[in-house]
């Protein structure tokens, strides 16, 4: 019969050991294992941010001088083992997003500020219109954003939230303002301007965006 309740999965948790009082005597025949910090220990939080910054420096310079990356480069370039950069970013795409985030934040925020200037119609082609700018002039952001679009993915999660959030706002000032059918879904919308992710960067993308635009908003029209 074996050492009663040695292997009890209750007296184990995840980065640390714990014995009841009747196994105390284990404790020498332990001094040869090899213990991890726990998961919420100031010293492992504070590393585990310091990988983060690397990974997302390393991405930054490298998606600035090119599109082509790979997940190995990113990881050999931030001095981290595949393992820390896929658990921080599973995918090449969530990596970009993290990248851009702050591009993300400010297509999203951008929507109230040009409905404080504009009709809401107006407001909604000028979003649209930046939307697709962002897409075409930050190196894998339209791939990134199209892996959010159809992916249920808990990584892209919050950006499509965002950019769906965004439009939102603008369809139902746009319904109120009588110019967009009421019961648009900015789902469908979305759907609708997914060529927006397929434009080519070195294309006259500019008015492949308008024109794509302008088919959108004549389908949702009142």
């Amino acid at each position: 019969m074996g050492t009663p309740g040695l292997f009890r999965p209750h007296l184990v948790e995840w980065g640390t050991v714990h014995l009841s009082s009747q196994h105390k005597w284990i404790v020498p025949h332990l001094a040869s294992l090899e213990f991890t910090i726990p998961e919420n220990s100031p010293k492992l939080r504070a590393d585990a941010r310091q990988n983060r910054d690397a990974i997302l420096g390393a991405a930054t310079r490298a998606l600035a001088e090119s599109g082509q990356i790979s997940m190995n480069a990113i990881a050999q370039r931030a001095g981290v083992g595949n393992a820390t950069l896929h658990r921080n970013f599973p995918t090449i795409e969530a990596l970009t997003l993290a990248v851009y985030q702050h591009e993300v934040d400010s297509v999203a925020a951008s929507a109230s500020e040009y409905l404080a200037e504009h009709t809401a119609d107006a407001a909604l082609r000028l979003w649209i219109d930046r939307l697709a700018r962002y897409a075409m002039t930050k190196r894998g952001l339209a791939d990134a954003l199209q892996a959010a679009a159809y992916s249920s993915d808990a990584h892209f999660a919050e950006v499509y939230n965002q950019i769906a959030g965004a439009l939102t706002l603008l369809l139902e000032a746009a319904i109120e303002q009588g110019t967009v059918r009421a019961g648009t879904d900015p789902h469908d919308v979305l759907l609708a301007l997914a060529g927006l992710w397929q434009m080519n960067p070195d294309s006259d993308w500019q008015q492949q965006a308008r024109t794509l635009g302008a088919i959108v908003l004549r389908g949702i029209r009142d």
